[in-house]
């Protein structure tokens, strides 16, 4: 189906008979407010969380029905990226004003949990013991990071190389499990993209752990979906080399196929100059690419980084595209049968004036963390043609 470019924002497309129906969860990034936002199918809000004093990235609804999200400091987590979350140019005074929590809230907004993780990094996850995972950047050792292969040359900040880890702590905060990745990527055959800085080798965005208690890691500047041995650490499989373009959050689809946003970044495969996105479902047993969305003209659906796709249970596929704050969901042949334009735009020193939004995620109406909660949109209002915040 080709993809009609509009002016309009909220909800621009629905068929109520075809669509998952049910609430998506987002945080609008780099300049409109620090809140988290629940919208129905026909974009009304309902229910807003307030991040104050934190920029958010991203959120989860838990089975429990509290939010656990990303909080950041105006200066950026004390890694090779500042992540400037306020839409503004911020040098932090000192190290202080640099950092990241992980937060857990109720529905109303109450503090459940709170976990400091200054070096923090893309992603993380409740486990069903309880315990929470994240990505956090850490420093390669220097005799390593001499081997890595690829990237500019001397793009490294002050000389030194990051790359990312693993940890798994407790709701007391206590750490029970670690992994770094540099003990267990070739520095050779794990090359960072050409067209990337050496500031960073891997850029893991993404840490699901899976069924059988593994990970499922992604790292972009190396063009790889994988799975961790969580007793061993070693990675036992690997997939996206030439064909991958800097990709975001894998997730494991209950058949066994991996569904993963291809964002098409530095495409080496391409034999033309079109950059797209596309979604693919892999089978890691066969390396075998077993479905495949893109739009028409490929070009109608992009976004240079970031970005998330979830299978839902009536076959569908949900996308955030995150550059244009898009928010659709498409039937396995494409049909587009939800469509949402995000209203809030902010400034960014990058991208300019956008209405970015990293990940999201849809929740069914029979989802446990919403039985008994409160879903009236009547808290809210219409601000310029859309359903806004009664602020």
């Amino acid at each position: 189906m080709r993809i009609v470019r509009t002016r309009r924002r909220g909800v621009t497309r629905y068929v109520p008979s075809r669509a998952y129906n049910g609430y998506a969860l987002f945080a609008p990034l780099f300049g409109f407010g620090r809140d988290i936002w629940l919208i129905d199918m026909q974009g009304r809000i309902v229910n807003r969380w307030n991040t104050e004093p934190y920029g958010p990235t991203f959120a989860r609804l838990l089975p429990n029905g509290n939010l656990l999200y990303l909080g950041v400091k105006p200066g950026g987590t004390k890694g090779p990226v500042l992540g400037d979350l306020f839409g503004e140019k911020y040098e932090p005074k000192n190290e202080e004003e640099r950092g990241a929590y992980l937060i857990e809230v109720d529905w109303d907004n109450n503090l459940i949990w709170k976990y400091e993780a200054p070096y923090y990094n893309h992603d993380f996850n409740r486990m069903e013991n309880g315990n929470t995972i994240y990505i956090k950047f850490i420093t390669v050792p220097q005799d390593i990071a001499a081997k890595v292969k690829g990237g500019i040359p001397g793009t490294e900040s002050n000389g030194v190389m990051w790359a990312d880890g693993l940890e798994e702590v407790t709701p007391e905060g206590k750490v029970v499990w670690e992994w770094r990745a540099y003990e267990h990527l070739d520095p050779e055959k794990d090359a960072i993209c050409p067209h990337e800085r050496r500031v960073e080798w891997c850029h893991m965005n993404t840490c699901t752990v899976l069924p059988d208690g593994n990970i499922l890691g992604s790292f972009r500047h190396t063009n790889i979906i994988c799975f961790i041995d969580k007793a061993t650490g070693d990675i036992i499989w690997r997939w996206g080399v030439r064909e991958l373009g800097h990709q975001h959050e894998p997730t494991m689809l209950n058949n066994g196929n991996i569904l993963v946003y291809d964002n098409g970044v530095h495409r080496f495969f391409s034999q033309d100059l079109d950059y797209y996105s596309r979604i693919l479902e892999v089978n890691p047993t066969t390396n075998e690419i077993e479905w495949e969305y893109k739009a028409d003209p490929p070009s109608d659906f992009y976004s240079l980084g970031m970005g998330s796709a979830q299978r839902l249970p009536n076959g569908n596929t949900f996308i955030c595209e995150s550059l244009p704050g898009r928010l659709f969901e498409i039937t396995p042949d494409g049909e587009i049968v939800w469509e949402y334009i995000s209203p809030f735009y902010g400034q960014f020193l990058v991208y300019g004036q956008c209405s970015l939004i990293y990940r999201a995620y849809r929740y069914g109406s029979d989802y446990g963390g919403l039985k008994g909660k409160n879903l009236d949109p009547g808290k809210f209002k219409w601000i310029n043609g859309v359903y806004g915040p009664g602020i």
